[in-house]
């Protein structure tokens, strides 16, 4: 299966700079095509179908980018013609996307946010820390590179002061031993992570415990003359907060989503309506902090990797309504009740672990596995303050 490698780049400062400028004609040519369609766009609104100009696809926009833009403007030649070609196209990628109604419209790009390009033709790795691409030359890395053959393209990135470097490659299944057959998995925001196995796991919760820091640092870089020297380095400040925030979130998915996929075999999930439960103001700092499209993205992927699969309920499965226990399903349940208490059968249970084992007989049903033999948790009592006894707290330190 294929999967990207991304690693950090060591570069002096004539490396630095050929990859701001790769970065800049790219950046340049994106918005050039993104103002030049959305004049299209504006056109054929009012005019009549005669006179209604064809949407121009990528090679359209290259072919008018070589004749209108770059006699203008003789910085284009001195990078690689790939820049701005691969800019191009993946703006028309984003127009698809939104004629498709999958995302909105194309943003103009920001110099210095999200810098990137994409390079192809002769890309060769020379050593196990050493790799050469078309103009730019040979970049060193910290890391080891992998053994493989000449990538088809590569893309560079920029993160902070940090200049990264990232390219396919494949990789074959590891198919590992599982210690559970079924697990159902309850996403929250209290803890990210509740299965029915009794285990817990906390979020990294990197954005709230860094929040006051950043909202520290974003009032100095308000306090500074925007474009002075002393703006630049309040900008880099937060950039690298942001960069920080984002690698714990990173780090602490990563961890978990590789323990579920070596250790389970059927590992089961809600299909979440995130960008509804953004929607809520009061709750979507919370919910982002966590990463929970991030959670599912890594796990599909390192179910195909590591021999599990992955079962995804249906978004109207009541697996926080039904009891466990009879299966007597509730009518309402409120977000602030966290202990699940059946009217029916009296049963008392942590409302996400009832929601989990609700998940994991989901998933036996639809996998036909036959579940690892364990013993059943002690449920809560009467005032609902106790925890499950099996129920483990696991946090995942970076």
């Amino acid at each position: 299966m294929l999967l990207g490698f991304k690693t950090q780049l060591k570069l002096n400062q004539n490396q630095r700079q050929q990859l701001a400028r790769h970065a800049g004609v790219a950046r340049h040519a994106y918005n050039w095509g993104n103002d030049l369609c959305l004049a299209i766009l504006d056109h054929n609104k009012n005019c009549s179908d005669s006179e209604k100009i064809k949407f121009p696809t990528a090679i359209d926009l290259h072919k008018w980018l070589n004749k209108l833009v770059k006699p203008q403007n003789e910085w284009y030649y001195e990078v690689s013609k790939c820049a701005p070609q691969f800019a191009l196209r993946h703006l028309a990628f984003a127009w698809r996307d939104c004629f498709n109604k999958k995302k909105k419209r194309p943003q103009f790009k920001k110099k210095g946010r999200h810098d990137s390009f994409t390079l192809d033709g002769t890309i060769r790795i020379l050593s196990s820390h050493l790799i050469q691409v078309p103009v730019i030359g040979k970049l060193k890395t910290y890391e080891r590179l992998p053994t493989i053959h000449q990538p088809k393209n590569v893309t560079i990135s920029r993160e902070a002061e940090r200049w990264f470097i990232s390219f396919r490659i494949e990789i074959d299944s590891i198919t590992t031993d599982k210690e559970v057959d079924v697990v159902g998995i309850d996403l929250g925001i209290k803890t990210l992570a509740t299965l029915s196995t009794g285990k817990v796991f906390e979020g990294a919760y990197s954005y709230r415990k860094l929040s006051a820091k950043l909202a520290k640092l974003q009032r100095e870089l308000n306090r500074k003359s925007f474009g002075s020297s002393n703006y630049q380095k309040a900008k880099l400040k937060v950039q690298k907060l942001h960069r920080r925030i984002a690698n714990l979130r990173k780090d602490t998915l990563h961890k978990l989503t590789s323990h579920l996929s070596k250790n389970h075999a059927v590992n089961v999930i809600e299909d979440l309506n995130v960008s509804g439960m953004m929607a809520n103001h009061k709750l979507a700092k919370a919910i982002a902090d966590m990463g929970f499209y991030e959670f599912r993205r890594q796990l599909e992927y390192k179910s195909k990797l590591y021999g599990s699969k992955l079962v995804v309920a249906d978004r109207f499965y009541p697996s926080s309504k039904t009891c466990s226990n009879c299966g007597e399903k509730k009518h309402s349940l409120l977000l602030s009740e966290r202990v699940f208490c059946c009217e029916k059968c009296h049963y008392q249970i942590d409302r996400d672990l009832n929601a989990a084992k609700n998940l994991e007989k989901l998933g036996q049903a639809m996998a036909e596995v036959t579940p690892v033999d364990r013993k059943e948790p002690t449920p809560l009592d009467e005032a609902g303050s106790k925890i499950d006894s099996n129920r483990v707290i696991i946090s995942l330190k970076t």
